[in-house]
């Protein structure tokens, strides 16, 4: 991968943004389950989706299209969605 981060690092990350920016109390990134799905089993809904978004985007230099929104359901898909575009720039 060209961002010289593993896909274990990569969804860390990500699970600390969700926790920090959502506010999720009793919740580490070690605990979090990369496939947990953040809509239905987290109650995410599309205006805490859209906030985490922007900072991904902002932390990893990619765009991600609001089209592409449903396919951030869990960590897993979204460290695999932010990989494939690293790679593909």
């Amino acid at each position: 991968m060209s961002s010289g981060m593993d896909a274990n690092a990569l969804m860390t990350r990500i699970a600390e943004i969700i926790i920090f920016e959502l506010k999720l109390e009793d919740i580490t990134p070690e605990t979090f389950s990369c496939d947990l799905d953040l809509v239905d089993e987290l109650g995410v809904d599309s205006m805490d989706l859209a906030t985490v978004v922007l900072v991904l985007q902002d932390e990893f230099g990619v765009m991600i299209d609001e089209d592409d929104y449903p396919q951030l359901g869990s960590i897993r898909k979204i460290a695999e969605y932010i990989q494939h575009k690293l790679e593909n720039t």
